[in-house]
């Protein structure tokens, strides 16, 4: 009897676990179905466009593409892993501050930023305009609109990527190791370079990965600057040559450099292991000095250049002219935009929640190959999702959708493109990742002894998750809806190549806005996106590690 009861108890669980592959198996295949419709594409090449392309565009697209990955990742381990060091192992003065306040350029998108560099530097603009009348005419400042200047404007918007990880890796160190360097009469830069570096050389690669993935899905930026990269590449050939077809096959190519870089990555890191030392209660190095000068004076440059001067030029334009464009119009685009990030917010949470619970309650490794695959969508740079979303959604209007209207004697027109619908498919794809991370976090500190004890006074099924698990998660939660609701907010490709005639958002208008040249209207809407992408930052620093002294 008792081995029956437990051959029975074994079937209902293996049943219970089987529920779960459905919806996990779903939304695996929402990520999967963008990379298949990429690869089909290339059934029919238009040769008369690709030779077009190579002719005119692609050799260009590759050299600019190359030099712009290899010039922000550069930048962003040099500011990002010097600024790390400084915080996390040295005191000077305002590092108490600082230590947070370089998390912020996070809030500015990297196509605001952009635009406020053309407009503030630019010939014309305030800074030179003011220059020429203190030393005269002639002179001039190098061109911002160049591989130089959109080099520098997203090494200054991604920078925390590496920041933040190289920073918690410093941190992690402990004491111990750099004291033992220290002991063996290593100076603090040879124990910088042989010892703290080495060790935080996996955080270091994956905020350089992210940040390089971030390069390449970036068009906001590149397009302010006129600077041809492959995304630009697939919204001109898309737009202009009027081939889907063809900005898929560019869209596939991009593709391929996001897959190298993320195999890269995970070679690099290897089997690299992060520190398990008690971190350091304090910091390692006191700069007295020129050095503390020195120290205060590169922090806050970064923060000044990145996010300090950005924020108060839009204010500035904002009340010389943005403030007038307060209209009816400007409340529309609040209400497009609030109600897409909600709508794909609640959407993606949803599904999020549900991969997380997969995870946990079936921890075998086929779910585990499922959940990974759902999570792979924050690597397709939203051009990507875009193309392949409306290439799938015009074969099923085609196909099913205006043969099925005509067969009820409706009007046969298509249904899926345009809608909202493509627009939220990519927004879930896309940040399906920033929603998971949070809720499985806040599910692993759940401790099994909880739910078991809720089982055991006859809690189950849906009480148990509206009576345990939701209450618990209720944090996690926040986080996930807050930080998809910025995301979204902020993502122009995929908004701008999906959206429905007539629903324009804020980045949209800010793309219009700098497309025409008009940097202080375009201040209004950009301002609304930092002030909104303050949000969370501002959850990120706390809970970010907080040290004493």
């Amino acid at each position: 009897m008792p081995a029956a009861l437990s051959r029975q108890g074994a079937c209902v669980s293996h049943s219970i676990q089987r529920r779960w592959y459905l919806p996990a198996s779903a939304i695996a295949a929402l990520v999967v179905l963008p990379l298949s419709v990429l690869l089909l594409s290339w059934q029919q090449v238009d040769t008369v466009i690709w030779a077009h392309l190579w002719q005119t565009q692609l050799p260009r697209l590759l050299g600019n593409t190359l030099q712009l990955v290899l010039g922000v990742g550069c930048g962003v381990v040099l500011l990002g892993v010097s600024l790390a060091w400084l915080t996390a192992l040295c005191e000077f003065p305002g590092r108490r501050w600082l230590d947070w306040a370089l998390m912020l350029p996070f809030a500015i998108p990297a196509y605001v930023l952009a635009f406020v560099f053309i407009g503030l530097l630019d010939f014309a603009g305030p800074l030179q305009t003011l220059l020429r009348e203190w030393f005269g005419s002639g002179l001039r400042l190098p061109r911002v609109r160049s591989s130089g200047g959109v080099t520098v404007v997203l090494v200054l918007v991604f920078y925390p990527y590496v920041y933040l990880l190289a920073r918690a890796a410093f941190m992690a160190q402990g004491k111990g190791l750099m004291e033992a360097a220290r002991v063996l009469g290593l100076s603090p830069w040879q124990a910088f370079w042989r010892v703290a570096l080495p060790m935080a050389r996996p955080a270091i690669g994956a905020g350089l990965a992210l940040a390089t993935m971030e390069t390449l899905a970036d068009f906001g930026a590149v397009a302010a600057f006129n600077f041809d990269t492959f995304t630009t590449a697939i919204y001109k050939t898309w737009y202009s040559l009027f081939s889907l077809s063809s900005a898929a096959q560019l869209a596939s190519l991009l593709l391929l450099f996001v897959i190298l870089v993320i195999y890269g990555e995970r070679a690099a890191r290897g089997a690299q292991r992060p520190a398990q030392e008690r971190a350091r209660s304090r910091a390692l190095y006191q700069l007295k000095g020129w050095r503390a000068l020195a120290a205060s004076g590169w922090c806050g440059l970064v923060f000044a250049c990145a996010f300090v001067i950005p924020l108060l030029q839009l204010l500035v334009w904002f009340w010389q002219r943005a403030r007038f464009d307060l209209d009816e119009r400007y409340v529309d685009l609040i209400l497009h935009s609030v109600y897409l990030g909600a709508l794909a917010a609640l959407l993606t949470v949803s599904l999020a929640l549900l991969l997380a619970f997969a995870r946990r309650l079936v921890p075998g490794g086929r779910m585990g190959v499922l959940v990974g695959i759902g999570n792979l969508g924050y690597a397709f740079p939203g051009s990507i999702l875009a193309v392949a979303i409306m290439l799938s959604f015009s074969y099923l209007d085609n196909q099913l959708v205006i043969p099925l209207l005509q067969a009820f004697g409706a009007v046969g027109k298509p249904l899926l493109t345009g809608s909202l619908l493509a627009v939220l498919l990519a927004y879930l794809v896309r940040f399906m990742a920033v929603a998971y991370s949070p809720l499985e976090n806040s599910l692993a500190r759940i401790r099994p002894s909880l739910p078991e004890a809720a089982r055991s006074l006859g809690v189950s099924g849906r009480q148990l998750l509206h009576r345990v698990y939701l209450p618990l998660l209720l944090p996690g939660t926040l986080s996930a809806v807050l930080l998809v609701f910025v995301d979204v907010l902020k993502e122009m490709p995929a908004t701008l190549l999906l959206r429905p005639f007539g629903w324009d958002t804020l980045s949209v208008r800010v793309f219009e806005l700098t497309s025409e040249g008009e940097w202080a209207r375009a201040a209004l809407p950009a301002l609304t996106l930092v002030l909104v992408g303050l949000l969370p930052m501002i959850l990120l620093i706390r809970r970010s590690a907080r040290r004493p002294g």
